[in-house]
C-alpha cells in the first residue's frame, strides 16, 4: 500500500489554534508570535571522506576526497526493484552507495556505474562508512591498540585510513 501526503483541501490532524478575539497571549509575548524554542543542535545529514586508494575516472585522474548524506527509507527501498539487485543481491550496495554519494571529488556527478568501478577496499571502506553514519550517527569507530589493548576511537570521515 502507497502511502501519499496530504491532498489539497485536507485538513491536517491535532492540535488547531483558535485564533479568535478572546485569545490571550502569555506574558511578555505577543499574540501570534512564535514562542521561544530551546536552542537544538542542528541535524548533521552531509559527512565527508577520503577514500583509502580513490575512483580513477576514464582519464586516468584519481578522486578520493567526497560526500555522503544520509539516507532515507526511500533509498532503501527503490534499488529493491532494480533487476541487477533482484539477480544479484549483492549488488545492493553497489546501487545504494551510488544514491548517497552526493559528490566525488570533481566528478560532475556519481552513480551506482561509478561505484561498481571502484577499488573493492574503497568499496567495503564506504559500506562501513555508510553503516557508522546511518546506524550509529556518527563517524567515529571503536577500536583497541593491538600493542597494549587499549579501547579508543577514530575518527572515518574526512581523515584518511592510518592517519589520526
Amino acid at each position: 500500500m502507497r502511502r501519499a501526503g496530504p491532498r489539497a483541501g485536507a485538513v491536517a490532524a491535532g492540535p488547531v489554534a483558535n485564533a479568535s478575539a478572546e485569545a490571550v497571549a502569555p506574558p511578555g509575548q505577543q499574540l501570534g508570535a512564535p514562542a521561544a524554542a530551546p536552542a537544538a543542535q542542528a541535524l548533521r545529514t552531509e559527512f565527508n571522506f577520503e577514500l583509502p586508494r580513490g575512483y580513477v575516472d576514464e582519464s586516468g585522474a584519481v578522486h578520493r576526497d567526497g560526500t555522503m548524506r544520509l539516507a532515507t527509507g526511500r533509498d532503501e527501498l527503490i534499488p529493491l526493484r532494480d533487476m541487477r539487485v533482484q539477480e544479484n543481491p549483492a549488488y545492493l550496495s553497489v546501487v545504494l552507495l551510488g544514491r548517497v554519494i552526493t559528490r566525488l571529488g570533481t566528478l560532475p556527478m556519481v552513480h551506482d556505474g561509478v561505484v561498481e568501478n571502484m577499488f573493492a577496499s574503497d568499496v567495503a571502506f564506504l559500506q562501513d562508512f555508510y553503516r557508522q553514519i546511518n546506524a550509529e550517527g556518527h563517524t567515529r569507530a571503536g577500536v583497541t591498540c593491538p600493542h597494549c589493548e587499549q579501547p579508543f576511537e577514530v575518527e572515518l570521515g574526512g581523515s584518511r585510513l592510518g592517519e589520526s
